[in-house]
């Protein structure tokens, strides 16, 4: 079985989470005989062909990028058209726009999946000119996959354009990596280089820092909170949320910047919990919060009417509670730091909630299992 991912951007360019969660379905499904290629857009498509662990990443060259919608131009056209006919199953990213032009022009004749990971929330004149090409496309797919039920059950876009039979619902998933080998002393060196003491506990988000993170409200939760809290990853929100953090006078928020995979894992190990204050429905799954379930963690994350309470469970796995609401945060944080075995037990239901529904064999599973489906 041969299935080509397609997206806007990839590895080696900067990360995010749906890029990640494109590299741990074809990692995944690999592990289940499918071969894997990604056909993606870079600024600097130099190498044109790179060979990963995960498939072969074919890159064309992004000519602009406005509202994050990157435009390729003929040679992602032809690039499409070559990978499309090697496959025997294209699959789509949901959102990226000029996916579905490359769909519509290249008059895609194999089966064709989409991962519909979010809504358009906040480009709202661009979803206006782009609705009838995404009904279009959405109509023509052979199956959409929802990340969560509660996404299946609460998009307009997929309510009103996909019929239930071709509606499917499979979360996102991350291979194990906790118990891998790592340097001995990453979590003393990543301690000392954000001024943390020995045993001293942490809250931890994590990720790019972008408009729908909520993580205004978890600065201003912060003077409430009686521990440090550490915010690692960059993105376009940092210059504001550290003047905001200087504002509020919110001393104990730590700014890591961006981490390596090594930093990564030490800060997951040694925190007591991840939080994600995201706000919006553009969280619409949380890649984060599976890798803190992964690693025993409990969780604090809003409820948005997404898939993050799916995989954060209330009251079982961690809390859930209202958005922009600073004081609610704190308190969920607060109860997880001064009760140690709470945070113990909700850590270790979140790892079982891993094992059963975000583990990488759950998710090669699942996508093999679809894309034989949809190849009949």
């Amino acid at each position: 079985m041969k299935v080509v991912h397609v997206y806007r951007t990839y590895f080696p360019d900067p990360p995010g989470g749906l890029q990640e969660a494109i590299r741990q379905i074809a990692l995944s499904t690999r592990a289940c005989g499918v071969e894997p290629r990604i056909l993606t857009l870079s600024p600097t498509p130099e190498p044109t062909e790179i060979d990963s662990p995960e498939g072969r990443v074919v890159r064309a060259k992004s000519w602009a990028a406005p509202a994050s919608c990157d435009l390729g131009g003929p040679s992602a056209l032809m690039k499409y058209w070559q990978m499309a006919d090697w496959a025997d199953v294209v699959h789509f990213h949901f959102p990226w726009p000029f996916a579905d032009v490359l769909h519509l022009l290249g008059r895609t004749k194999k089966p064709t999946v989409m991962t519909y990971h979010s809504d358009i929330v906040r480009q709202k004149a661009l979803g206006a000119v782009y609705g009838p090409l995404m009904r279009r496309t959405l109509r023509s797919m052979s199956a959409v996959v929802a990340t969560s039920p509660a996404y299946a059950q609460t998009s307009e876009a997929l309510m009103e354009c996909v019929t239930k039979e071709r509606l499917k619902t499979i979360p996102l998933g991350i291979i194990d990596y906790r118990d891998e080998p790592h340097p001995v002393d990453a979590q003393r060196d990543m301690a000392n280089r954000l001024g943390l003491a020995a045993d001293e506990p942490y809250f931890l988000a994590l990720g790019v820092l972008r408009y729908y993170k909520g993580l205004h409200t978890l600065i201003e939760a912060a003077r409430h909170v009686n521990a440090k809290i550490v915010i690692a990853g960059s993105g376009p929100e940092r210059g504001r949320l550290a003047e905001l953090a200087r504002q509020t006078g919110a001393s104990n928020v730590v700014f890591a910047g961006q981490v390596t995979h090594e930093e990564k894992v030490a800060l997951l190990k040694g925190c007591r919990a991840m939080v994600l204050p995201s706000h919006l429905r553009s969280e619409a799954f949380g890649m984060v919060l599976v890798e803190a379930a992964m690693f025993g963690k409990p969780m604090v994350c809003c409820e948005v009417g997404s898939g993050t309470s799916y995989v954060n469970q209330h009251g079982v796995t961690g809390f859930v509670v209202a958005p922009e609401q600073p004081k609610e945060l704190a308190g969920a944080m607060n109860v997880l730091l001064s009760d140690d075995a709470l945070a113990a037990h909700m850590g270790q239901a979140a790892r079982e909630h891993y094992e059963t529904l975000f583990s990488g064999e759950a998710l090669g599973k699942a996508y093999s299992a679809l894309y034989d489906d949809v190849a009949r």
